[in-house]
Order: structure tokens, then C-alpha cells, then sequence
């Protein structure tokens, strides 16, 4: 079965006749956006160095005004559904050459279509849930550091150090009771690491002091010893 002709596709389009570029060229730069949002192929057509990329950065731009002003369409819902280039018109020029003979130069042309078409309300409504989650996010931090720099200015204009400034909201409260008990979490791993040190330096401890008392035992043994052998000498010569 044939598939949609293109003159049949359904979208807005804008269509570029006759422009002084090859279809080899366009269709290169075409590929990279197609069945993008329209927010990223004009940030991909704005980074694109090429020629062919400025004509289709304006088509696409012409598209997306068509669709708005003339189908009451939303930008920001708006995606390139289809995009093409067909050759046009080749101009014939002519080249000296050695010998008197002529080169044929050919400058070719092509005919540029943009198609944009309102995106499936699935995919609107993720990408309104992601740019809501990364406003949320963005907020939640220029808050933090906003509170971060208020509290740093009240310690420098009251002298108290920026721990002892007293927080503003619950928010703020709430934040530094979490930190808090992060904070205790952390103090006592380290007391148990120290007391696990502690234990383990006292066994050592013990253990030299044992070994000590294990040669003092052996010294004494031996002290023993040669004070019999010295008391048996004795006896002999007495003998004697």
C-alpha cells in the first residue's frame, strides 16, 4: 500500500522554491532535525556550521510563524513531522579550458519543505512534566542560596557567625533540623571509629605489657638458676 503522498501530508508547511544550494547539502542539514521539537531543531540549526543551515533555520522559522498565525497553533507545541528536498532547475555555465575547449559548470538548485505539526498530547504532557521538574529544581536552589546569602549578611552585620544566625521561614527550620540530624549521624560514626581505635589500642597494650611480664617471669627464672648453681659450688668446696 503506498504510504502518504507529499503534497497529502497533514501540518503546516513552508516551502522554499528554487534556492541556490544543492539537494545533496540540504538534505544532510534536514536530517539532523527531523521529527525534533521545534526548540531544538533551532538550537541544532543555530550550532550547525553550514550554509544550507541558515536557509532552513529561516524556513523552519516561516513554518512555525504559518502555523501559529494562520492554524491558531501553539509553538511551544510544535514539532518537525516532515522535512525534504527536492532538486530543482540546474543553471548552465561555461568554463575556459586549455586548447580552446569549454567546461560545463552545472550550479544546481533545489526546492526546501518544512512540515510542523502539533505534537501527540502524550508527549506534550512529559515534556511539560520535565520542564516543571527542572523549574522546581532551578527554584529550590536560587532559594537555598538566596537564604544562604541573607543568612551570611545578617551574621556580618550582627558579628555572630553564619551557624548562629537564627533561620527565617520553616522551610529554613526544617532544613536545618534534617542537617542537624545528618550532622549527629555523622559525629557518631566518627565516636564509634575513635572508641573502636581506643579498644584496639588498649588490647595492643595489654599485649606488650604481657610479654613483658613474660620476660621479667624468665629472667628471674634464670636469676634462680645460677644462684643454685652458685650455692652447689660452694658446697663442693666445703666438701673439699
Amino acid at each position: 500500500m503506498p504510504g502518504v503522498k507529499t503534497n497529502e501530508r497533514p501540518g503546516t508547511r513552508a516551502v522554499l522554491r528554487h534556492s541556490r544550494v544543492s539537494a545533496y547539502k540540504v538534505r544532510q542539514v534536514l536530517d539532523l532535525i527531523r521529527g525534533q521539537d521545534v526548540d531544538r531543531a533551532a538550537e541544532t540549526l543555530a550550532l550547525t556550521e553550514r550554509e544550507a543551515a541558515r536557509i532552513v533555520g529561516k524556513l523552519l522559522h516561516s513554518a512555525v510563524t504559518n502555523a501559529v498565525h494562520n492554524d491558531g497553533l501553539d509553538a511551544e507545541d510544535l514539532y518537525v513531522s516532515a522535512c525534504f528536498a527536492d532538486e530543482g532547475a540546474t543553471l548552465k555555465r561555461w568554463r575556459p579550458r586549455a586548447r580552446g575547449r569549454a567546461t560545463r559548470i552545472r550550479k544546481r538548485t533545489s526546492h526546501v519543505t518544512i512540515i510542523v505539526s502539533r505534537m501527540p498530547d502524550e508527549r506534550i504532557a512529559r515534556r511539560r512534566a520535565q520542564r516543571a521538574a527542572a523549574g522546581s529544581q532551578r527554584s529550590r536552589r536560587v532559594a537555598g542560596s538566596r537564604r544562604r546569602q541573607a543568612r551570611a549578611e545578617e551574621a556580618a552585620t550582627t558579628g555572630r557567625t553564619e551557624a548562629e544566625a537564627e533561620p527565617t521561614t520553616e522551610a529554613d527550620e526544617l532544613e536545618e533540623f534534617d542537617q542537624g540530624d545528618e550532622g549527629a549521624d555523622v559525629d557518631d560514626l566518627v565516636d564509634d571509629e575513635d572508641d573502636t581505635h581506643d579498644d584496639t589500642g588498649d588490647g595492643v597494650e595489654d599485649d606488650v605489657d604481657d610479654e613483658a611480664d613474660d620476660d621479667n617471669a624468665g629472667d628471674d627464672d634464670a636469676g634462680d638458676d645460677d644462684a643454685g648453681d652458685d650455692d652447689a659450688d660452694a658446697g663442693d668446696e666445703e666438701d673439699s
